[in-house]
């Protein structure tokens, strides 16, 4: 029987060759396949089970863009060194970011960074949630934020577990579409870091946090014509059993990649057994 990971190594190596010739193929009319997404995720980061659950949350998003025709997506379990990473994102139209220290590790490898700063330079839509928008330090702020619009980073960066309502913007905007306020219990971070100068970039979720409204949620059509989504939520699986947590991510990444949304919201109906949490000690 062959091991897991010699099948995941197989995998990828097959992805990469599949998406390396479609930057070729393709490239005349990138309209006439579906939009390639990379949901990218990691192994558990030290925090308790139950929460930073990275590779759950990609695979339960798999499972939401399912039969979405003009999307196709793969789960990747991106921890380091990721050395296919720069080909896997050169034959992308999108990447979702659920990781640990996410800003951090977009710049950790400048092939990476590279390979991302192409991906939005022709246009790539760009999604983050929680701690993918994360550095401890500053100095991978700058990039991140010319990326993703938005990043909690700098040892200045502020963060709070606390029980509050996720009020939508009263401005219509096609990923907010269907959700209506809900109180939740999360971890949120804000005061987020942005670029100096932004338009365009659209406070989409607000949280009551030291006594203002807090931004925890945002869409951003960059001035390289592609679209970033951000989501500072989701510290706890568990939220995912949410409605309006679900259909936000899911609408926030197909506006990425400039898939249309009904006007009253897609469907996000999951069976309970999708919402289950393996132990630990049996995820990959």
């Amino acid at each position: 029987m062959m091991h897991l990971p010699r099948v995941i190594s197989i995998l990828l190596i097959g992805l990469s060759a599949v998406f390396g010739r479609a930057v070729e193929t393709d490239a005349a009319d990138p309209t006439s396949r579906p939009k390639r997404v990379l949901l990218l995720g990691q192994k558990p980061d030290g925090h308790p089970a139950t929460s930073h659950e990275y590779m759950a949350g990609v695979r339960l998003l798999a499972k939401l863009l399912q039969n979405r025709g003009g999307v196709q997506t793969v789960v990747v379990q991106a921890d380091n060194p990721w050395a296919d990473g720069p080909e896997l994102l050169d034959g992308a139209d999108g990447a979702v970011l659920f990781l640990g220290e996410g800003a951090k590790w977009v710049s950790a490898d400048p092939e990476r960074l590279s390979a991302f700063q192409r991906l939005a330079k022709r246009g790539g839509g760009l999604a983050v949630l929680h701690w993918g928008m994360g550095t401890r330090e500053a100095a991978p702020v700058e990039n991140f934020v010319s990326l993703f619009g938005h990043c909690h980073g700098g040892p200045d960066r502020k963060y709070k577990v606390l029980t509050a309502t996720i009020n939508p913007s009263s401005e219509p905007h096609p990923i907010l579409n269907g959700i209506a306020p809900v109180e939740v219990h999360d971890e949120f971070y804000y005061a987020l870091k942005q670029p100096p100068q932004v338009e365009r970039l659209v406070p989409l979720i607000r949280v009551s946090l030291e006594d203002s409204d807090q931004t925890v949620a945002w869409a951003w059509e960059r001035p390289d014509h592609g679209r970033s989504f951000g989501f500072s939520g989701l510290h706890y699986h568990d939220n995912w059993k949410r409605v309006e947590y679900r259909r936000l991510v899911l609408q926030g990444v197909l506006w990425s990649v400039s898939q249309t949304i009904p006007a009253d919201g897609l469907n996000v109906d999951v069976t309970e057994a999708d919402l289950v949490l393996e132990p630990r000690s049996a995820t990959p």
